[in-house]
């Protein structure tokens, strides 16, 4: 039980309307990720969803029911915010049975629910520890078990691995993905990282200005984008663009060729240019080519091995089956 719809909704701040009418539908047991550059609405969206911001027009369906005006406490759902909110006074008992002990529920249930997200956030041997004692991910744990408890419909995330550092986001990241797997519970996930988006959802909203701009699988997304600003914003390193002559021979405006879909050599492709900038990551190697004519820079996903310098000219061949093609409104041309 966790379906959410939106029909038509919107929302404005006197004058400004930053959620245009809006429809979309997660389903019972997705993982949804909202992605966008800052200021797309992703978070506007979230908290619509949860009830801390009014809806100016539409309408929120949560499992069925009519949830529009639905003050937060009776939709059903947890949110885990960006800053993980503990009380530095209370045990990691005391924070995640907190909001049990404010709806009254009696102690040993209450008892039961923490042991079980203790359990399965692998925090049991730290119960009895203040936030304080914890890392920045055991605390971020602890935020999500305070959700966990409430057994909600859903989860709502809003870029809650914003405050760790790499590594603690990465191994984050997949016990986010892990419990998802566990306790197959709907959860909707805002991130501006698309690497996040790609690895973690079912399902990807990309946003843009408050509009949706394509909703899919990650697979779906980066095979096939719909516009110029999906195919720039999903992978990484992100699409090479290419107007002028060369997308003409392509019956396109502009074409689009991933870096990993570009092959290097030293004196074999139809593309040739110097080398710039490489970044070495030991598995691999980002190569930005200049190349005059053509477009300004090609970025190009190489083997780690491939031992081209600064200053080298290198010829390039991209995969003629995987070039995407858009029009000059920047659309996809199937």
């Amino acid at each position: 039980m966790g379906r959410i719809v939106l029909k038509d909704v919107t929302k404005a701040f006197g004058d400004v309307t930053v959620i245009p009418p809006l429809n979309l539908t997660i389903e019972d047991g997705e993982f949804a990720v909202f992605v966008g550059p800052s200021g797309c609405g992703k978070s506007t969206l979230l908290r619509l969803i949860a009830g801390l911001e009014d809806v100016t027009s539409g309408r929120i369906e949560i499992d069925g029911t009519e949830a529009t005006a639905a003050p937060p406490s009776k939709r059903g759902l947890a949110m885990v915010f960006q800053s993980y909110a503990l009380y530095p006074h209370m045990s990691v008992r005391k924070n995640i049975m907190f909001p049990l002990r404010m709806a009254g529920m009696d102690k040993a249930e209450q008892n039961r629910r923490v042991d079980l997200a203790a359990s399965v956030l692998n925090l049991t041997d730290y119960l009895d520890r203040r936030p304080g004692q914890l890392s920045g991910g055991q605390r971020q744990r602890v935020a999500i078990g305070r959700a966990i408890v409430r057994e909600p419909s859903a989860f709502l995330f809003d870029e809650p691995l914003s405050n760790l550092d790499a590594a603690l986001r990465v191994g984050m990241r997949l016990e986010i993905s892990e419990l998802h797997t566990r306790l197959k519970t709907t959860m909707v996930y805002v991130t501006h990282d698309q690497v996040e988006a790609m690895t973690m959802a079912d399902k990807i909203v990309v946003l843009r200005a408050g509009h949706i701009e394509q909703v899919g699988n990650p697979l779906d997304l980066y095979r096939e984008p719909r516009n110029l600003f999906v195919a720039g914003f999903i992978g990484s390193p992100k699409m090479n663009f290419i107007e002028g002559p060369e997308a003409a021979k392509h019956n396109a405006h502009t074409i689009g060729i991933r870096p990993e879909h570009i092959a290097v050599s030293a004196d074999i492709g139809p593309w040739s240019g110097v080398v710039g900038v490489s970044e070495h990551l030991g598995s691999d190697t980002f190569f930005h080519v200049h190349q005059t004519g053509l477009a300004d820079v090609i970025t190009v996903r190489a083997d780690g091995e491939v031992g081209f310098r600064h200053g080298d000219r290198i010829h390039l061949t991209p995969r003629a089956d995987v070039i995407h093609r858009f029009d000059d409104k920047g659309l996809r041309i199937a």
